[in-house]
């Protein structure tokens, strides 16, 4: 957004600046360099699903499925701890086995208050870019309904095994990064399934959960203990 704004700037006020260089940074790596005399338009293109977005140093892919417009990677975002989470305004996850190349691999794993930035309202924004959300149960099961509870559809070609191997004809490339155990525990169950969290709440201590599983293509829903279990995040667009 700086760089926009630094190119409007250059290209409007006129010959005083007419042959500043303006550096354009690319989502997907690199740099491109400019003359504003060399210039003579610039045209806004809106977003489009299946587009890269850039998040706090990282670019995500987008897919189109049935209406929803999903990131096709698990969130990645915040400051890696190996204690307790606090509501201190820095989003912090756990990495499995405290590892920071799973949290590049897998995503980051998260605390359900740390997701939603300590609010309770189903489809806040959370911790996604602006513009997503966390997604709601109608949304999940809509998901759900369009795989036709096929959790196959969901798991990326290299997840899961026999009954269970993924296919990942819906584009979801859903990833089984396990998470992290209850009341601080250990961490649990890298490649053996993912639950990603829903943003609405069970009761004042838990909240839903969609589930993918290694060897079946059966998909569970379940309720997630908020303040104990760190799991998976997608975001889906407003």
């Amino acid at each position: 957004m700086k760089n926009i704004i630094l190119c409007l700037i250059i290209l409007f006020c006129g010959e005083l600046l007419f042959s500043q260089k303006i550096i354009l940074h690319r989502n997907s790596g690199g740099n491109q360099i400019l003359y504003s005399s060399s210039i003579d338009s610039i045209t806004f293109l809106p977003f489009v699903c299946g587009d890269e977005i850039r998040y706090e140093g990282k670019t995500y892919n987008t897919v189109l499925i049935g209406d929803q417009c999903w990131l096709k990677e698990n969130l990645d975002i915040g400051t890696m701890i190996t204690g307790w989470p606090n509501n201190n305004g820095v989003i912090e996850k756990y990495c499995y086995d405290n590892l920071p190349a799973n949290c590049e691999t897998y995503g980051g794993l998260y605390m359900w208050g740390e997701a939603m930035k300590y609010v309770t309202n189903e489809g806040a924004q959370g911790i996604c870019p602006t513009g997503w959300h966390i997604p709601t149960e109608a949304q999940y099961l809509e998901l759900i309904t369009f795989v036709n509870s096929n959790g196959n559809e969901l798991k990326r070609e290299d997840q899961g095994n026999g009954s269970g191997q993924g296919t990942n004809t819906s584009g979801f490339s859903g990833l089984l990064a396990g998470g992290k155990g209850y009341s601080g525990g250990p961490f649990y169950a890298l490649g053996e399934w993912g639950s990603f969290w829903m943003s609405k709440p069970n009761t004042s201590s838990y909240a839903y959960t969609m589930q993918i599983l290694a060897d079946t293509s059966t998909i569970n829903i379940h309720a997630g203990t908020m303040v104990s279990w760190g799991m998976s995040v997608r975001c889906i667009k407003d």
